[in-house]
């Protein structure tokens, strides 16, 4: 059996790697910053925590464990009427997504980010029906890591028990979290370097392929990968 019959499923997240969501997450956590009274972050340090949900990341650049509900509430009152849409989706993606489909590929979102505002997003760029599942994060403590989205991801799409699932499913990010999620159900994840994770990041994770462009993504998930193991 060939890689490209053996693959039947993508995985892809959004931030970073459908889409340059930098600006509008840039301008609404520079806002939440100013009014709830820290320094305004630069953009290093935003880029740095976009990704992974905030309550991991904000710690990093400033604000103390018992303000981050606060902080991040003033983030979303913005994010969510403006934010979201101070979006652009990268060059080459429908064509990505177009080619993958193509190829018999079921595709599917798994995102860290909410689903309160993933999936408005995908809405707003009129992709949304190209996506068998468009799994998203929760506001409660009930889906937040990378790991918990791809697991519910792979239970709505009901192949979870599939005794070969890593040789079936391939994960497409930009962070290590990325990495890491799949890797936490035994799948393998292709790194963009267009996002906002850096090479090192992504190769020191464990991803087992990066690609420069949307296009090259379509060839290197017909390839068989096995998991980098310590």
């Amino acid at each position: 059996m060939t890689a490209a019959i053996a693959r039947t499923h993508v995985l892809l997240d959004l931030d970073g790697t459908l889409s340059d969501s930098e600006p509008g997450i840039l301008r609404s956590l520079r806002w939440a910053f100013e009014i709830e009274g820290f320094p305004i972050p630069t953009d290093a340090q935003v880029r740095s925590v976009i990704g992974p949900p905030f309550e991991l990341g904000l710690p990093s650049i400033g604000i103390p464990d018992d303000a981050l509900k606060r902080v991040i509430n003033t983030y979303r009152d913005r994010y969510t009427r403006l934010g979201a849409f101070e979006n652009t989706l990268y060059d080459g993606v429908i064509e990505m997504l177009d080619a993958l489909a193509g190829l018999g590929l079921s595709l599917s979102i798994a995102t860290a980010k909410p689903e309160l505002t993933a999936h408005p997003i995908l809405d707003y760029f009129g992709i949304s029906d190209r996506f068998d599942v468009r799994a998203g994060a929760t506001l409660t403590t009930e889906r937040r890591t990378k790991a918990e989205v791809i697991g519910f991801a792979l239970r709505q799409l009901e192949i979870h028990a599939d005794p070969d699932l890593g040789e079936h499913v391939i994960m497409v990010g930009d962070r290590d979290h990325d990495v890491h999620g799949a890797m936490h159900h035994g799948i393998a994840c292709i790194g963009v370097n267009w996002g906002y994770g850096s090479i090192e990041e992504l190769l020191s994770a464990g991803a087992v392929a990066l690609a420069d462009s949307p296009g090259e993504v379509v060839e290197l998930v017909q390839q068989p990968y096995r998991l980098h193991t310590s």
